[in-house]
């Protein structure tokens, strides 16, 4: 696995997961949306952790961006 997401990518999916949790902790989501963001929000923290995402990987997409190396 070849890693395709870039720093703000890994981050804003993480923060997602983040503010998911708290708003179901708070009790501000409940029942069947819990569950569906839940599920969404656990897939997106553990493609920032592993920083590949599989779509991403089938659609040839990648959000890091490439060194540019200064020439002489």
């Amino acid at each position: 696995m070849k890693k395709n997401l870039g720093s703000l990518d890994r981050i804003l999916r993480l923060s997602f997961a983040v503010i998911v949790a708290i708003l179901y902790w708070q009790g501000f989501i409940g029942g069947t949306l819990a569950i569906v963001l839940g599920i969404v929000g656990i897939v997106l923290a553990a493609t920032s952790f592993i920083s590949y995402c599989p779509i991403y990987g089938v659609l040839g997409i990648r959000s890091i961006l490439k060194k540019v190396s200064a020439g002489k």
